[in-house]
Protein backbone atom coordinates (compact mmCIF):
# COMPACT_ATOMS: atom_id res chain seq x y z
CA UNK A 1 0.00 0.00 0.00
CA UNK A 2 2.30 2.75 -1.31
CA UNK A 3 0.27 5.13 -3.45
CA UNK A 4 -1.91 7.93 -2.13
CA UNK A 5 -4.89 6.41 -3.92
CA UNK A 6 -4.44 3.05 -2.18
CA UNK A 7 -3.87 4.62 1.23
CA UNK A 8 -6.94 6.82 0.88
CA UNK A 9 -9.18 3.99 -0.23
CA UNK A 10 -8.16 2.06 2.87
CA UNK A 11 -8.67 5.17 5.00
CA UNK A 12 -12.16 5.63 3.58
CA UNK A 13 -13.01 2.11 4.66
CA UNK A 14 -12.01 3.01 8.22
CA UNK A 15 -13.81 6.35 8.13
CA UNK A 16 -17.01 4.74 6.83
CA UNK A 17 -17.17 2.73 10.05
CA UNK A 18 -16.84 5.84 12.22
CA UNK A 19 -19.32 8.26 10.65
CA UNK A 20 -22.98 7.97 9.73
CA UNK A 21 -23.97 6.85 6.24
CA UNK A 22 -25.46 10.27 5.25
CA UNK A 23 -22.32 11.98 6.57
CA UNK A 24 -20.08 9.68 4.55
CA UNK A 25 -22.15 10.05 1.37
CA UNK A 26 -22.18 13.84 1.65
CA UNK A 27 -18.59 14.59 2.62
CA UNK A 28 -16.34 11.64 1.81
CA UNK A 29 -17.81 9.72 -1.14
CA UNK A 30 -16.34 11.90 -3.91
CA UNK A 31 -12.92 12.46 -2.37
CA UNK A 32 -9.65 10.95 -3.57
CA UNK A 33 -6.05 10.56 -2.47
CA UNK A 34 -3.87 12.80 -4.60
CA UNK A 35 -0.37 12.69 -3.13
CA UNK A 36 1.61 11.63 -0.08
CA UNK A 37 5.24 12.48 0.72
CA UNK A 38 5.51 10.77 4.09
CA UNK A 39 4.50 13.80 6.15
CA UNK A 40 1.78 15.54 4.14
CA UNK A 41 -1.28 13.88 2.61
CA UNK A 42 -3.25 15.69 -0.10
CA UNK A 43 -6.93 14.87 -0.37
CA UNK A 44 -8.84 15.85 -3.51
CA UNK A 45 -12.34 17.22 -2.90
CA UNK A 46 -15.06 18.26 -5.37
CA UNK A 47 -15.69 21.81 -4.15
CA UNK A 48 -14.81 24.48 -1.58
CA UNK A 49 -17.78 23.60 0.61
CA UNK A 50 -16.50 20.05 1.17
CA UNK A 51 -12.96 21.33 1.69
CA UNK A 52 -14.15 23.75 4.37
CA UNK A 53 -16.21 21.14 6.19
CA UNK A 54 -13.45 18.52 6.21
CA UNK A 55 -10.89 21.11 7.31
CA UNK A 56 -13.03 22.35 10.21
CA UNK A 57 -14.91 19.26 11.34
CA UNK A 58 -13.19 16.07 10.16
CA UNK A 59 -9.48 16.84 9.90
CA UNK A 60 -8.60 15.28 13.26
CA UNK A 61 -10.44 12.06 12.36
CA UNK A 62 -8.79 11.92 8.94
CA UNK A 63 -5.31 12.45 10.37
CA UNK A 64 -5.93 9.87 13.11
CA UNK A 65 -6.91 7.25 10.53
CA UNK A 66 -3.96 8.09 8.27
CA UNK A 67 -1.51 7.93 11.17
CA UNK A 68 -2.86 4.50 12.06
CA UNK A 69 -2.31 3.30 8.49
CA UNK A 70 1.21 4.63 7.86
CA UNK A 71 2.52 4.50 11.46
CA UNK A 72 3.90 8.05 11.49
CA UNK A 73 2.73 11.62 11.96
CA UNK A 74 0.72 12.91 9.00
CA UNK A 75 -0.85 16.29 8.23
CA UNK A 76 -3.86 16.32 5.90
CA UNK A 77 -4.44 19.00 3.29
CA UNK A 78 -7.38 19.45 0.95
CA UNK A 79 -7.43 20.57 -2.66
CA UNK A 80 -10.39 21.21 -4.93
CA UNK A 81 -9.94 18.83 -7.84
CA UNK A 82 -11.00 21.28 -10.54
CA UNK A 83 -7.84 23.22 -9.66
CA UNK A 84 -5.84 20.33 -11.14
CA UNK A 85 -6.65 21.20 -14.77
CA UNK A 86 -3.19 22.66 -15.28
CA UNK A 87 -1.52 19.32 -14.55
CA UNK A 88 -2.80 17.44 -17.59
CA UNK A 89 0.69 16.92 -18.98
CA UNK A 90 1.92 15.22 -15.82
CA UNK A 91 1.31 11.72 -14.58
CA UNK A 92 1.25 9.96 -11.23
CA UNK A 93 1.40 11.55 -7.79
CA UNK A 94 4.31 13.81 -8.77
CA UNK A 95 1.86 16.03 -10.65
CA UNK A 96 0.28 17.04 -7.33
CA UNK A 97 3.51 17.87 -5.50
CA UNK A 98 3.24 21.66 -6.04
CA UNK A 99 -0.21 21.71 -4.43
CA UNK A 100 0.97 19.42 -1.63
CA UNK A 101 3.61 21.98 -0.66
CA UNK A 102 1.35 25.00 -1.07
CA UNK A 103 2.61 26.17 -4.47
CA UNK A 104 0.58 27.62 -7.32
CA UNK A 105 1.68 25.55 -10.36
CA UNK A 106 1.47 28.66 -12.52
CA UNK A 107 4.21 30.40 -10.52
CA UNK A 108 7.27 28.94 -12.23
CA UNK A 109 10.45 30.42 -13.67
CA UNK A 110 9.07 29.68 -17.12
CA UNK A 111 6.03 31.90 -16.59
CA UNK A 112 8.00 34.75 -14.97
CA UNK A 113 8.50 37.64 -17.41
CA UNK A 114 12.02 39.04 -16.98
CA UNK A 115 12.72 42.73 -17.49
CA UNK A 116 15.20 45.36 -16.44
CA UNK A 117 13.52 45.89 -13.07
CA UNK A 118 13.58 42.25 -11.94
CA UNK A 119 16.51 40.70 -13.83
CA UNK A 120 18.83 40.64 -10.83
CA UNK A 121 16.20 39.14 -8.52
CA UNK A 122 15.31 36.51 -11.14
CA UNK A 123 18.96 35.48 -11.59
CA UNK A 124 19.52 35.31 -7.83
CA UNK A 125 16.36 33.23 -7.39
CA UNK A 126 17.54 30.73 -9.99
CA UNK A 127 20.96 30.57 -8.35
CA UNK A 128 19.33 29.85 -4.98
CA UNK A 129 18.06 26.53 -6.34
CA UNK A 130 21.61 25.28 -6.99
CA UNK A 131 23.97 23.82 -4.37
CA UNK A 132 26.67 26.35 -5.26
CA UNK A 133 24.43 29.11 -3.85
CA UNK A 134 25.00 28.02 -0.25
CA UNK A 135 27.80 30.49 0.51
CA UNK A 136 26.99 33.27 -1.96
CA UNK A 137 23.25 33.71 -1.69
CA UNK A 138 22.28 32.40 1.72
CA UNK A 139 20.04 33.89 2.80
CA UNK A 140 18.52 35.40 -0.32
CA UNK A 141 16.40 38.39 0.69
CA UNK A 142 14.03 39.73 -2.01
CA UNK A 143 12.24 42.98 -1.25
CA UNK A 144 9.80 45.07 -3.27
CA UNK A 145 6.51 46.90 -3.11
CA UNK A 146 3.37 44.71 -3.28
CA UNK A 147 2.40 43.24 -6.63
CA UNK A 148 5.83 43.12 -8.29
CA UNK A 149 6.45 39.37 -8.31
CA UNK A 150 8.11 38.44 -5.01
CA UNK A 151 5.71 35.57 -4.31
CA UNK A 152 5.98 34.34 -7.90
CA UNK A 153 9.77 34.06 -7.60
CA UNK A 154 9.56 32.46 -4.17
CA UNK A 155 7.19 29.76 -5.39
CA UNK A 156 9.25 29.23 -8.55
CA UNK A 157 12.26 28.50 -6.33
CA UNK A 158 10.25 25.98 -4.35
CA UNK A 159 8.92 24.19 -7.41
CA UNK A 160 12.41 23.98 -8.89
CA UNK A 161 13.60 22.53 -5.58
CA UNK A 162 10.94 19.82 -5.86
CA UNK A 163 12.24 18.92 -9.31
CA UNK A 164 15.73 18.69 -7.77
CA UNK A 165 14.38 16.19 -5.19
CA UNK A 166 14.75 18.65 -2.31
CA UNK A 167 12.24 19.13 0.50
CA UNK A 168 11.04 22.74 0.62
CA UNK A 169 9.02 24.41 3.36
CA UNK A 170 7.06 27.43 2.13
CA UNK A 171 5.12 29.66 4.53
CA UNK A 172 4.13 33.26 5.03
CA UNK A 173 5.39 35.21 8.01
CA UNK A 174 1.85 35.09 9.36
CA UNK A 175 1.63 31.31 9.00
CA UNK A 176 4.98 30.82 10.73
CA UNK A 177 3.69 32.95 13.61
CA UNK A 178 0.40 31.05 13.80
CA UNK A 179 2.17 27.68 13.67
CA UNK A 180 4.45 28.75 16.51
CA UNK A 181 1.57 29.98 18.68
CA UNK A 182 -0.41 26.80 18.05
CA UNK A 183 2.63 24.65 18.88
CA UNK A 184 3.03 26.46 22.20
CA UNK A 185 -0.66 26.19 23.03
CA UNK A 186 -0.87 22.50 22.22
CA UNK A 187 2.61 21.65 23.54
CA UNK A 188 3.85 20.43 20.19
CA UNK A 189 7.04 22.47 19.94
CA UNK A 190 9.03 19.35 19.02
CA UNK A 191 6.82 18.86 15.96
CA UNK A 192 7.17 22.55 15.11
CA UNK A 193 10.96 22.37 15.22
CA UNK A 194 11.00 19.16 13.20
CA UNK A 195 8.81 20.68 10.49
CA UNK A 196 10.94 23.77 9.94
CA UNK A 197 14.43 22.49 10.74
CA UNK A 198 14.24 19.39 8.57
CA UNK A 199 13.74 21.48 5.41
CA UNK A 200 16.31 21.44 2.62
CA UNK A 201 14.99 24.86 1.63
CA UNK A 202 13.06 27.30 3.83
CA UNK A 203 11.06 30.05 2.13
CA UNK A 204 9.22 32.71 4.11
CA UNK A 205 6.99 35.24 2.34
CA UNK A 206 6.39 38.65 3.98
CA UNK A 207 8.88 38.14 6.81
CA UNK A 208 8.12 41.67 8.07
CA UNK A 209 4.99 40.20 9.69
CA UNK A 210 7.09 38.74 12.53
CA UNK A 211 8.82 42.06 13.33
CA UNK A 212 8.05 43.13 16.90
CA UNK A 213 6.73 39.69 17.91
CA UNK A 214 9.50 38.80 20.34
CA UNK A 215 8.75 35.11 20.93
CA UNK A 216 8.21 34.46 17.21
CA UNK A 217 11.41 36.31 16.35
CA UNK A 218 13.28 34.22 18.91
CA UNK A 219 11.94 31.01 17.38
CA UNK A 220 12.79 32.11 13.85
CA UNK A 221 16.27 33.16 14.98
CA UNK A 222 17.05 29.63 16.18
CA UNK A 223 15.43 28.07 13.10
CA UNK A 224 17.52 30.33 10.87
CA UNK A 225 20.74 29.45 12.71
CA UNK A 226 20.13 25.70 12.56
CA UNK A 227 19.42 25.72 8.85
CA UNK A 228 22.19 28.15 7.93
CA UNK A 229 24.78 26.24 9.94
CA UNK A 230 23.69 23.05 8.18
CA UNK A 231 24.15 24.68 4.77
CA UNK A 232 20.42 24.70 4.00
CA UNK A 233 19.14 27.44 1.70
CA UNK A 234 16.92 30.20 3.14
CA UNK A 235 14.93 32.60 0.95
CA UNK A 236 12.95 35.49 2.43
CA UNK A 237 10.73 38.18 0.94
CA UNK A 238 9.50 41.46 2.36
CA UNK A 239 8.03 44.76 1.27
CA UNK A 240 11.12 46.58 2.57
CA UNK A 241 14.88 46.21 3.08
CA UNK A 242 15.97 44.73 6.44
CA UNK A 243 17.36 48.13 7.46
CA UNK A 244 13.87 49.61 7.04
CA UNK A 245 12.33 47.30 9.68
CA UNK A 246 13.00 49.14 12.99
CA UNK A 247 10.92 46.68 15.04
CA UNK A 248 13.03 43.72 13.88
CA UNK A 249 15.64 42.59 16.40
CA UNK A 250 19.16 43.58 15.40
CA UNK A 251 20.50 40.03 15.43
CA UNK A 252 17.87 38.94 12.89
CA UNK A 253 18.37 42.04 10.76
CA UNK A 254 22.11 41.38 10.55
CA UNK A 255 21.52 37.76 9.53
CA UNK A 256 19.12 38.80 6.78
CA UNK A 257 21.99 40.85 5.35
CA UNK A 258 24.54 38.01 5.43
CA UNK A 259 23.79 36.80 1.93
CA UNK A 260 22.24 38.86 -0.86
CA UNK A 261 19.49 41.46 -0.56
CA UNK A 262 18.00 42.33 -3.95
CA UNK A 263 15.02 44.47 -4.87
CA UNK A 264 12.44 44.40 -7.67
CA UNK A 265 11.56 47.64 -9.40
CA UNK A 266 8.27 48.44 -11.16
CA UNK A 267 8.26 47.03 -14.70
CA UNK A 268 9.18 49.25 -17.63
CA UNK A 269 6.96 49.60 -20.71
CA UNK A 270 8.44 46.62 -22.57
CA UNK A 271 8.11 44.36 -19.56
CA UNK A 272 4.53 45.49 -18.92
CA UNK A 273 3.68 44.76 -22.54
CA UNK A 274 5.25 41.29 -22.35
CA UNK A 275 3.41 40.53 -19.11
CA UNK A 276 0.08 41.52 -20.60
CA UNK A 277 0.73 39.40 -23.68
CA UNK A 278 1.55 36.40 -21.49
CA UNK A 279 -1.52 36.85 -19.27
CA UNK A 280 -3.83 37.30 -22.26
CA UNK A 281 -2.54 34.03 -23.67
CA UNK A 282 -3.14 32.27 -20.35
CA UNK A 283 -6.71 33.61 -20.32
CA UNK A 284 -7.32 32.40 -23.89
CA UNK A 285 -8.22 35.92 -25.05
CA UNK A 286 -7.37 37.52 -28.37
CA UNK A 287 -5.98 40.95 -27.52
CA UNK A 288 -4.40 43.00 -30.30
CA UNK A 289 -0.97 44.66 -29.86
CA UNK A 290 -2.49 48.17 -29.96
CA UNK A 291 -4.70 47.31 -26.98
CA UNK A 292 -1.69 45.91 -25.12
CA UNK A 293 0.22 49.11 -25.95
CA UNK A 294 -2.61 51.20 -24.53
CA UNK A 295 -2.69 49.22 -21.30
CA UNK A 296 1.09 49.18 -20.91
CA UNK A 297 1.17 52.96 -21.25
CA UNK A 298 -1.68 53.63 -18.83
CA UNK A 299 -0.90 51.09 -16.07
CA UNK A 300 2.52 51.54 -14.52
CA UNK A 301 2.34 50.61 -10.85
CA UNK A 302 2.58 46.86 -10.51
CA UNK A 303 1.90 43.49 -12.09
CA UNK A 304 -1.19 42.89 -9.98
CA UNK A 305 -2.75 46.06 -11.38
CA UNK A 306 -1.88 44.96 -14.92
CA UNK A 307 -3.42 41.54 -14.52
CA UNK A 308 -6.50 42.84 -12.72
CA UNK A 309 -7.15 45.45 -15.39
CA UNK A 310 -6.65 42.94 -18.19
CA UNK A 311 -9.10 40.56 -16.53
CA UNK A 312 -11.57 43.41 -16.23
CA UNK A 313 -11.30 44.32 -19.90
CA UNK A 314 -11.73 40.68 -20.94
CA UNK A 315 -14.76 40.28 -18.66
CA UNK A 316 -16.15 43.62 -19.88
CA UNK A 317 -15.89 42.47 -23.50
CA UNK A 318 -17.44 39.08 -22.78
CA UNK A 319 -20.27 40.61 -20.81
CA UNK A 320 -21.12 42.87 -23.75
CA UNK A 321 -20.29 40.14 -26.30
CA UNK A 322 -17.96 42.59 -27.99
CA UNK A 323 -14.44 42.44 -29.43
CA UNK A 324 -11.60 43.91 -27.42
CA UNK A 325 -10.87 47.11 -29.31
CA UNK A 326 -8.76 50.10 -28.19
CA UNK A 327 -11.99 52.03 -27.67
CA UNK A 328 -13.50 49.36 -25.44
CA UNK A 329 -10.22 48.96 -23.51
CA UNK A 330 -9.87 52.71 -23.08
CA UNK A 331 -13.40 52.96 -21.70
CA UNK A 332 -12.81 50.06 -19.32
CA UNK A 333 -9.51 51.56 -18.14
CA UNK A 334 -11.21 54.86 -17.37
CA UNK A 335 -13.74 52.93 -15.32
CA UNK A 336 -10.90 51.29 -13.39
CA UNK A 337 -9.46 54.68 -12.54
CA UNK A 338 -12.80 56.02 -11.43
CA UNK A 339 -14.16 52.92 -9.72
CA UNK A 340 -16.17 49.94 -10.94
CA UNK A 341 -18.24 50.61 -14.05
CA UNK A 342 -21.94 50.77 -13.37
CA UNK A 343 -23.34 48.51 -16.06
CA UNK A 344 -26.79 46.94 -16.06
CA UNK A 345 -26.11 43.22 -15.73
CA UNK A 346 -28.11 40.65 -17.73
CA UNK A 347 -30.79 38.94 -15.62
CA UNK A 348 -29.44 35.51 -16.58
CA UNK A 349 -26.06 36.41 -15.13
CA UNK A 350 -27.67 37.68 -11.92
CA UNK A 351 -29.66 34.46 -11.58
CA UNK A 352 -26.47 32.51 -12.17
CA UNK A 353 -24.61 34.31 -9.39
CA UNK A 354 -27.47 33.83 -6.95
CA UNK A 355 -27.84 30.17 -7.87
CA UNK A 356 -24.15 29.25 -7.63
CA UNK A 357 -23.57 31.19 -4.39
CA UNK A 358 -26.69 29.74 -2.78
CA UNK A 359 -25.69 26.21 -3.82
CA UNK A 360 -22.20 26.68 -2.36
CA UNK A 361 -23.77 27.45 1.02
CA UNK A 362 -26.51 24.79 0.62
CA UNK A 363 -29.12 27.54 0.53
CA UNK A 364 -31.67 28.67 -2.05
CA UNK A 365 -31.67 31.94 -4.01
CA UNK A 366 -34.76 32.95 -2.04
CA UNK A 367 -32.68 32.74 1.15
CA UNK A 368 -30.32 35.37 -0.30
CA UNK A 369 -33.18 37.59 -1.41
CA UNK A 370 -35.01 37.28 1.90
CA UNK A 371 -34.43 38.88 5.30
CA UNK A 372 -32.74 35.97 7.06
CA UNK A 373 -29.83 37.10 9.25
CA UNK A 374 -28.11 33.88 10.25
CA UNK A 375 -24.33 34.04 9.86
CA UNK A 376 -24.38 31.59 6.93
CA UNK A 377 -27.13 33.43 5.03
CA UNK A 378 -25.52 36.81 5.72
CA UNK A 379 -22.12 35.68 4.43
CA UNK A 380 -23.62 34.09 1.32
CA UNK A 381 -25.57 37.27 0.56
CA UNK A 382 -22.43 39.39 1.04
CA UNK A 383 -20.41 37.12 -1.25
CA UNK A 384 -23.07 37.52 -3.95
CA UNK A 385 -22.92 41.30 -3.56
CA UNK A 386 -19.12 41.23 -3.73
CA UNK A 387 -19.12 39.18 -6.95
CA UNK A 388 -21.74 41.39 -8.57
CA UNK A 389 -19.71 44.48 -7.73
CA UNK A 390 -16.13 43.33 -8.34
CA UNK A 391 -16.68 40.88 -11.18
CA UNK A 392 -19.93 42.06 -12.71
CA UNK A 393 -19.31 45.82 -12.65
CA UNK A 394 -22.77 46.56 -11.23
CA UNK A 395 -23.61 49.73 -9.34
CA UNK A 396 -24.31 49.63 -5.63
CA UNK A 397 -27.91 50.61 -6.17
CA UNK A 398 -28.48 47.97 -8.86
CA UNK A 399 -27.01 45.28 -6.60
CA UNK A 400 -29.25 46.41 -3.77
CA UNK A 401 -32.31 46.15 -5.97
CA UNK A 402 -31.22 42.71 -7.25
CA UNK A 403 -30.79 41.45 -3.66
CA UNK A 404 -34.28 42.23 -2.41
CA UNK A 405 -34.25 46.03 -2.24
CA UNK A 406 -31.25 46.70 0.00
CA UNK A 407 -29.60 50.08 0.29
CA UNK A 408 -26.35 51.10 -1.41
CA UNK A 409 -24.61 51.56 1.96
CA UNK A 410 -25.46 47.96 2.90
CA UNK A 411 -23.97 46.71 -0.36
CA UNK A 412 -20.84 48.85 0.07
CA UNK A 413 -20.31 47.51 3.59
CA UNK A 414 -20.78 43.92 2.36
CA UNK A 415 -18.21 44.35 -0.43
CA UNK A 416 -15.66 45.88 1.94
CA UNK A 417 -16.21 43.14 4.52
CA UNK A 418 -15.77 40.28 2.05
CA UNK A 419 -12.74 41.98 0.51
CA UNK A 420 -11.14 42.13 3.96
CA UNK A 421 -12.18 38.60 4.93
CA UNK A 422 -10.64 37.22 1.74
CA UNK A 423 -7.26 38.45 2.95
CA UNK A 424 -7.56 36.54 6.22
CA UNK A 425 -9.54 33.37 5.47
CA UNK A 426 -8.14 30.77 3.10
CA UNK A 427 -11.40 28.84 3.41
CA UNK A 428 -13.41 31.82 2.16
CA UNK A 429 -10.89 32.38 -0.64
CA UNK A 430 -11.30 28.78 -1.74
CA UNK A 431 -15.08 29.07 -1.68
CA UNK A 432 -15.10 32.30 -3.72
CA UNK A 433 -12.62 30.86 -6.24
CA UNK A 434 -14.84 27.80 -6.58
CA UNK A 435 -17.86 30.02 -7.21
CA UNK A 436 -15.98 32.12 -9.77
CA UNK A 437 -14.81 28.97 -11.54
CA UNK A 438 -18.39 27.74 -11.84
CA UNK A 439 -19.59 31.12 -13.08
CA UNK A 440 -16.92 31.22 -15.77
Amino acid sequence: MNSAQEIWQTALGEIQLQVSKPNYQTWFKDTEGLAFDGDLFLVGVPNAFVAEYLEKSQRSLIEKVLIGLVNRGVSARFRITWAEDNFHSASGEAQHLPALYGFNPRYTFGSFVVGSGNRMAHAAAQAATRPSAESRYNPLFIYAAPGLGKTHLLQAIGQQALQNNLKPVYVSGEQFTNDFIEALRERRTDEFRAKYRSADLLMVDDIHFIAGKEATEESFFHTFNDLHNAGRQIVITSDRHPKAMPQLHERLRSRFEWGLAVDIQPPDFETRHAILQTKAGEAGAQVSPDVLDLMARELKQNIRELEGSLNRIIAYARLLRAQITPELANKALKDVAGGPRELPAPQGWLDGVLGVVASSYTLTPDDLLGRGRSSEVAEARQVAMYLMRRHGGMSLSDIGRALGGRGASTVSHACEKISGDLQNSHLLRRRVEDIKKQLS
